[in-house]
């Protein structure tokens, strides 16, 4: 058995020993005394330099009644106000204590490690055009030294998170902290009556509307691996986020939200990666653009990041959304130089497509209701486009649903379309009238009482590809993203016969985002069933949609225009009726007081009549000069009254003519348009 030595120490040990203690008892003593002697002007300067900092990057005024140290190195502030130059008073506070790193502080550092706030009230007001937070907006002077040197968004989102993570102390205190934003439309606010965070872990009440409202804020920030957790849980059933409504018009309520940024990896100066999750709980979300009703999703997640360079922004590999049980994994990346760029993909791989409709939040689409599917598809989109070059847009879209059975169709019984039915019309939302599709309605007209060449007509006015598409016409959609793109707005749609049928059939007049969803879908499942042939459906347009006031199907448009019956309908009047199909009301308007097409509606005849030539479906028609432009006459009776002071007249040979020759510039004009839309081809589907 062994026993450790003892340890015999010299006296010229013991003397050093005491010489180096008393050494550093003496050096900490010099440090306190420097300290304290350095501290309060230290301050001083801190405090000048941030008000003139304030006052000349943002026109800011900094003021306070007083100020100085309240401990070893906590600084107390009494009657803190923040005022714009112009505009209402920014922030008031009758208490900040801040409390600074000591030894840092030694080094002429000040880095917070406790904030506490007493009574304080930070007001956001916007009095039309101006606010007393213009100055968050404001850009500093681009010459100044720091901005010569353009910083990359990686740089600069780094930035951002180094500056918030080192703003953010170990330790909170607040005691009746407000936060209240005003505009015309009144005031909204948080008040937090008390709140504390220990060690960057937090538990806060906060409420809305004084003490009625109530949210509970938990989590944890870790100012060391920039990472933090909050989860936001709602104690009030509804209670909507403040500010949202009167600012955006969106109304937002959850049960409970988490957040939670779980790692930031840097790769070299300019790229790194944040990692992390967020998870939702009963998101209930309301705008008249997205929907009718709230949209309420129970339960939803998103995990994985972003990565961020020089100059884009993308997903990070293998990042995910789940909706319940279904899973997509998109791919995004956009960046902003030298040109904008944006790239979109989502490859699914196979899934039930069950999953997909269980996912779909509750009473938002009613015609969906009790549809029961079987079998796995898979969907692949792959977007592109160069915002300063609209014409490089990529654009592919393909489902494989092969498998895809229709065990069950929901309130839209689409295979009930073949036999007859009421169609109920609507003018916004009073009822008009019913129109039974089928024999017994006199005014019902099959494809084979119908002309020809309005078939033709109407199929190259609003579909050309009706008979070899599945819904939806890929060419066409890209033509609308890349005008829309050039317009910088909604100047142009895409939509197909069937997406037209199904509006017309199941749908409302409402323009939101989810009722366009809601349409994709049901003409999705109507095509892919095959439950109705195409002869039928279109068959069904011609015999429902608007051509005039109170004008509904072919058989009263021909007889209300014309006189006549769908299947005597000629060339030229073809075509008048196919151009106000898209506004059918302004049919009438297209006559001058003679009962003759005005002449901008010469348009028309010539891009179409153009087509209906190169796809060689005149070949069996009557073509009058200007494809019947001049022969189209309205009934007397619908005939608007001449106009004072003008006189009857014939035009002569020559003036036909000149307007001839007008109309053959105009055609080739439209030539380029054409032969984009149409690939070169000189054939399609002929009735």
């Amino acid at each position: 058995m062994m026993f450790a030595q003892k340890i015999h120490i010299t006296p010229r040990q013991k003397k050093v020993a005491i010489i180096t203690i008393a050494s550093l008892i003496v050096l900490l003593a010099v440090g306190f005394i420097y300290y304290f002697s350095v501290r309060q002007g230290l301050l001083d300067r801190a405090i000048a330099k941030a008000q003139k900092q304030l006052k000349d990057d943002y026109a800011l005024n900094l003021s306070m009644h007083s100020y100085g140290f309240a401990g070893l190195t906590t600084v107390q502030m009494d009657g803190v106000q923040v005022v714009p130059d112009s505009g209402e008073r920014l922030l008031n506070a009758k208490q900040m204590r801040v409390s600074l790193a000591f030894w840092p502080l030694l080094r002429k550092q000040i880095l917070l490690d406790e904030l506490g706030l007493d009574q304080t009230a930070l007001t956001l007001v916007k009095d039309g055009d101006q606010s007393n937070y213009d100055f968050l907006f404001k850009k500093k002077d681009s010459s100044s030294s720091e901005t010569k040197q353009k910083r990359t968004l990686s740089q600069t989102i780094d930035r951002l998170i180094g500056q918030a993570f080192d703003k953010i102390p170990e330790n909170l205190e607040l005691n009746d902290v407000r936060v209240t934003y005003q505009d015309s439309s009144g005031t909204q606010g948080i008040r937090i009556p008390e709140g504390k965070m220990r060690g960057g872990k937090y538990d806060v009440d906060v409420f809305l509307n004084e003490l009625m409202d109530k949210w509970n804020l938990k989590g944890e920030i870790d100012k060391d691996d920039e990472s933090f957790r909050v989860t936001v849980a709602s104690e009030t059933p509804n209670m909507e986020v403040p500010f949202l409504r009167s600012r955006l018009g969106l109304a937002v309520t959850f049960e409970e939200v988490t957040f939670d940024l779980k790692e930031i990896k840097r790769h070299g100066a300019n790229q790194m990666k944040l990692l992390g999750k967020w998870e939702v709980k009963d998101l209930q979300v309301f705008h008249r653009r997205l929907s009718e009703k709230p949209v309420l999703i129970p339960n939803a997640s998103a995990e994985g990041g972003f990565i961020v360079d020089e100059n884009a922004i993308e997903l990070a590999e293998g990042s995910e959304i789940r909706v319940k049980d279904f899973i997509v994994k998109p791919q995004f990346k956009y960046r902003h130089r030298p040109t904008p760029f944006l790239e979109l993909s989502v490859h699914t791989g196979k899934f039930e497509a069950q999953d997909f409709f269980d996912a779909i939040p509750d009473q938002l689409f009613e015609n969906l209701k009790g549809l029961e599917v079987k079998g796995e598809i898979a969907y692949q989109l792959d977007f592109a486009v160069d915002f300063d070059n609209p014409d490089s847009l990529l654009f592919r879209s393909q489902m494989d649903d092969r498998a895809l059975k229709i065990v069950k169709w929901g309130q839209a019984n689409i295979a009930a379309l073949n036999q007859p039915f009421v169609h109920e019309i609507y003018e916004d939302t009073a009822k008009l009238r019913d129109i039974v599709v089928g024999p017994n309605n006199p005014n019902f007209r099959t494809l084979g009482n119908i002309a020809p060449i309005l078939q033709r007509t109407v199929l190259n006015t609003e579909d050309p590809f009706f008979y070899d598409h599945h819904g939806f016409e890929e060419e066409a959609f890209k033509l609308s993203i890349v005008k829309n793109i050039e317009e910088r707005g909604f100047k142009r749609g895409a939509s197909t016969i069937s997406m037209q049928l199904i509006k017309n059939l199941y749908l409302n007049r409402n323009k939101t985002m989810m009722r366009k969803f809601e349409e994709i879908l049901l003409v999705w499942l109507m095509e892919r069933s095959q439950a109705v042939s195409k002869d039928r459906l279109f068959e069904i347009y011609l015999n429902i949609i608007e051509w005039g006031k109170n004008i509904y199907g072919i058989a009263e448009a021909s007889n209300y225009y014309f006189g006549k019956t769908p299947d005597k309908l000629d060339l030229g009047e073809s075509l008048f009726l196919s151009s106000i199909i898209p506004r059918p009301k302004t049919g009438l308007a297209s006559f001058d007081y003679t009962g003759h097409l005005k002449p901008w509606v010469r348009r028309h005849f010539n891009t179409y009549g153009y087509i209906l030539n190169k796809l060689n479906q005149l070949n069996d028609v009557a073509v009058p000069e200007a494809y019947g432009f001049y022969g189209v006459t309205l009934q007397p009776n619908l005939r608007p009254p001449r106009p004072y002071g003008v006189v009857d007249s014939v035009p002569s040979s020559d003036d036909l003519h000149d307007l001839i020759e007008d109309i053959d510039v105009e055609e080739q004009q439209h030539q380029r348009l054409l032969e984009r839309l149409f690939g070169g081809q000189d054939s399609t589907r002929n009735n």
